[in-house]
């Protein structure tokens, strides 16, 4: 009897945090509007124990890798850099997982510019 209830207590907890880090994995296709116009990305994501890996594809400079990427419940956090007309660009990034979207806020760091908000859809 034990050992059904610490089953059960592994399965109210564990499950849901496993099911989780799976939902993240995989492709990801959305659109940036910015100064350019409107410009595709596609990210690659892999969660593994609150750790987010991956790259991004799109704007200037081909795919990225993503740097100090977390996942904590439904919100992954990472930054990505890139080259800019002034130099490199650090570009922090928070996203809102909700099923088959992510509400993504992407912010230059340095006061470069406003937030831009798009939603990403996984790729099937």
């Amino acid at each position: 009897m034990k050992l059904t209830f610490r089953a059960f207590l592994v399965s109210l907890f564990v499950l849901p945090v496993l099911a989780f880090a799976q939902g993240v994995d995989g492709k990801w296709v959305g659109e940036i509007t910015t100064g350019r116009g409107p410009q595709p990305v596609t990210l690659s994501l892999k969660a593994d124990a609150g750790k987010l890996t991956g790259t991004v594809l799109g704007g200037r400079g081909g795919e990225v890798t993503i740097d100090e990427g977390t996942v904590k419940g439904n919100t992954i956090t990472f930054k990505t850099k890139q080259q800019g007309r002034g130099g490199e660009v650090v570009y922090s990034w928070t996203g809102t997982v909700k099923g088959e979207e992510i509400a993504f806020s992407r912010k230059a760091e340095g006061g470069q510019g406003q937030a831009q908000e798009f939603v990403a859809k996984r790729q099937k």
